[in-house]
């Protein structure tokens, strides 16, 4: 028996405080390498194909990730085993990152196993924390359900190719992502502050992320060109953190607060966080993908599937910012949708001008937008930002 006032080496204690922890910070770390991994499985794979194979592995990565968001928004993750566990899982999502490139061939089954592994170790943390309440460990054994069947067709679609293959990987994480739709959502806990700051944080390694990109496209060259999609590399990753950070994550992360605790808030998590959130990573990874391609060949023009990378990620990234919105405040920026379908209608120019030439169109029209919606805000903004972090 433990002493009194101590926890149990086998047990879990519950979060108290939002900040974001160490440990759950270094564990972003693999989860870095996984992003740019999906990079390079596109840019080695420039088809069609190669970018619906990326954006399958990313999303598992994904709802692996957002499952451990979770997860420490309900327990601490520096207590007791618990970061030993974390440790493992980190391990585990480590091999998963080193499988991706061959996700669709001779590691498919080492990458199923190695990502049950992520999602068992979460869902017995999760058990641990929930002795005695009924209500979340009922949901985590409907998640425990789903997470077996993805994982199981994942293992399955290593025996197959092609089509049925793929069509196994969209099956597996669609079920997978579909069970909090199937199994309720009332008895599922979450800390609203830290939840979104979890979710922010993550933006800014994807974002990070299309940086490195670029380094590796330039491959050790510098001139001009290079030089010059580089410098404007960095204005279009610094946009697209201006439009999710400037007012977006502030209000969103207040109305999540605000939001009725139980079925709502957690739904309002589910489908704001779990899901749209990925739509930006997406869109920031198929512009890494883009931006990658362009910085070493700035004076060419991009083909098809790079060409769609970089608008269409820039657009997907502005889709799921408008879809955020819509699902905070049902209420629609008109300028974010139009600018996205201005660059789904740019992409067949994309691929007559030279590469260096479509970064700067992209840039100098978010820029544009941005310029505009800021001189649209009124005081409000400003003591949003104040009273968000403090300010005198």
């Amino acid at each position: 028996m433990p002493a009194p006032g101590h926890t149990s080496r086998l047990s879990a204690s519950r979060r108290e405080g939002e900040r974001v922890m160490p440990l759950e910070l270094f564990f972003d770390l693999v989860f870095v390498l996984a992003l740019t991994q999906c990079t390079a499985l596109m840019a080695h794979h420039p088809t069609w194909s190669g970018l619906a194979q990326g954006l399958l592995v990313l999303g598992v990565l994904w709802w692996a990730w957002t499952a451990y968001a979770w997860l420490t928004s309900v327990i601490d993750p520096e207590e007791g085993a618990v970061r030993l566990v974390m440790f493992g899982a980190m391990a585990s999502m480590l091999i998963v990152a080193l499988c991706v490139p061959d996700a669709f061939g001779d590691l498919g089954l080492v990458f199923a196993l190695a990502y049950g592994a992520v999602r068992v170790s979460q869902i017995g943390l999760f058990m641990l924390a929930t002795p005695d309440d009924d209500a979340l460990r009922h949901s985590i054994l409907g998640l425990a359900v789903s997470t077996a069947i993805g994982v199981s067709l994942l293992a399955l679609a290593s025996l197959f190719d092609g089509l049925a293959q793929g069509a196994l990987w969209g099956l597996a994480l669609f079920l997978d992502m579909a069970g909090p739709y199937f199994f309720g959502s009332e008895g599922w806990k979450l800390v609203p502050g830290h939840f979104a700051e979890r979710h922010g944080l993550i933006v800014i390694i994807a974002l990070g992320e299309s940086i490195v990109a670029l380094g590796i496209g330039a491959a050790g060259e510098l001139n001009l060109g290079t030089g010059a999609v580089a410098v404007l590399g960095v204005a279009l990753a610094a946009a697209m953190w201006w439009i999710y950070f400037d007012v977006v994550a502030l209000v969103s992360a207040r109305r999540l607060s605000e939001a009725e605790v139980g079925r709502i808030q957690n739904e309002l998590a589910r489908d704001s966080y779990s899901y749209i959130h990925f739509a930006l990573v997406a869109g920031i990874v198929l512009v890494a993908l883009g931006m990658k391609t362009s910085i070493g060949h700035y004076d060419e023009h991009l083909h098809d599937v790079p060409a769609f990378a970089l608008l269409g990620g820039v657009a997907l990234y502005l889709l799921g910012l408008v879809a955020f919105r819509y699902r905070h405040v049902q209420t629609i920026n008109r300028h974010r949708l139009g600018m996205a379908i201005v660059l789904l209608i740019l992409i067949p120019v994309a691929t007559s001008i030279p590469a260096l030439a479509t970064v700067a169109i992209a840039v100098g029209l978010i820029w544009a937008m941005i310029v505009y919606e800021h001189r649209s805000y009124d005081e409000r903004r400003d003591q949003l930002r104040h009273e968000a972090y403090g300010a005198a």
